[in-house]
């Protein structure tokens, strides 16, 4: 769930941590009576003013965080989450290259795998290192309006903050922006993203190749990098994670927003389509083919999508599943839904209940503020 905390109190997380132990014990009944290990959480709460996971909680508590992300469709697969375990990193130069090592193990040639990357959390002493990019890969924008930029408009003010700072991109749509992190008792500092890392799909239509012509594309993995994973009362300000992609986030959001690369209106004029009118229903249309060549495209080259019917079938197996074991599951309804033929698809037709968890992904206060590069120079 997408929401704006502040750090906790020691007692919210005490609250907190008994409640995940609590969890983690009951669900996995191998690791014996939950009571021993409640003691020792107290005693280094007292101590310490905090207290560390096992490898063990981690990683489940990193799962169980997923399978609560009331705005993810795509919770099905949360038990199968490859977790690197990076706590002891907090400078920024480590915590750059292993996001650059967590892409390359993420992509695995094309085989979209589940990752999370968990660096240093926050301390009593000290807040834990950040990354102020939104993903891990992102493309510049030139420009100051949507309708002058040169690029993703969303990324226009980061863009601006890094040329500032002295990085200098080609002025192309899809230039990478490099990655902007912060480590513990530092400023924060960018890094070239290296070519390796980052595998891209070449966007093309099945059925007109001029579309080739345009030069779009869009890369593999869309791993979130400036949300907070949130485990029993600990933060972990940067824990990178990915899925793959559906479909409809690349062809009915990034490539079509008005506020992103807004292709809508070349789309339709491509296609021949009367756009002087809402009425002719010129942009259902061009959105439609857009997100076939999406899907096409990624099919072609091999790389892990999803489209929206399927995936919606799958997250009501998930709640099904979820619900044999007991467990309710929550979902934001105006993000479950598709963002294109929503009514087409099952997840459409019922509500949900949109609550909170403490073991999920938050976005802390100035998390945005970071995206936009504010305060950067």
């Amino acid at each position: 769930m997408e929401i704006l905390r502040e750090r906790s109190t020691t007692d919210q997380v005490w609250q907190a941590a008994e409640e995940f132990v609590l969890l983690f014990h009951r669900e996995n009944p191998q690791a014996g009576d939950p009571r021993r290990r409640l003691a020792d959480v107290r005693a280094e709460l007292a101590d310490t003013g905090t207290y560390r996971h096992t490898a063990q909680e981690l990683a489940h508590g990193a799962r169980v965080a997923w399978r609560n992300s009331n705005r993810c469709i795509g919770r099905l697969y949360w038990n199968s989450l490859r977790v690197r375990d990076r706590r002891d990193l907090t400078d920024a130069d480590a915590i750059a290259a292993e996001c650059f090592q967590h892409l390359r193990e993420a992509t695995n040639d094309g085989r979209v795998r589940p990752t999370i990357t968990v660096f240093a959390p926050d301390a009593p002493d000290r807040p834990g290192p950040v990354i102020w990019s939104e993903q891990l890969i992102r493309y510049a924008g030139y420009g100051d309006h949507p309708s002058i930029t040169v690029g993703d408009a969303r990324n226009a003010p980061l863009t601006g903050a890094l040329l500032a700072l002295g990085w200098s991109g080609a002025g192309t749509p899809f230039d990478l922006l490099p990655l902007v992190v912060q480590g513990v008792d530092d400023k924060p500092r960018w890094f070239d993203t290296p070519a390796d890392a980052v595998m891209e799909v070449p966007i093309e239509h099945p059925e007109d190749p001029g579309w080739a012509d345009w030069g779009l594309r869009w890369h593999a993995v869309p791993a979130i990098s400036n949300m907070c994973l949130e485990i029993g009362g600990i933060h972990y300000p940067a824990a990178p994670f990915n899925g793959w992609y559906m479909g409809t986030e690349i062809g009915a959001r990034n490539l079509a927003d008005t506020d992103r690369y807004n292709l809508l209106p070349a789309v339709g004029r491509r296609l021949g389509l009367d756009t002087s009118s809402d009425r002719s229903l010129w942009k259902d249309r061009a959105l439609v083919e857009l997100n076939r060549a999406v899907l096409h495209s990624f099919d072609r080259a091999g790389v892990t999508i999803a489209d929206h019917h399927s995936e919606s079938r799958r997250f009501l197996a998930h709640m099904a599943r979820e619900e044999r074991k007991g467990r309710e599951v929550g979902a934001d309804w105006s993000w479950i839904v598709p963002p294109i033929s929503g009514a087409a698809t099952p997840v459409f037709h019922r509500t949900y209940d949109d609550r909170p968890s403490s073991t999920t992904y938050v976005h802390h206060v100035g998390a945005v503020h970071r995206a936009q590069g504010r305060d950067l120079v």
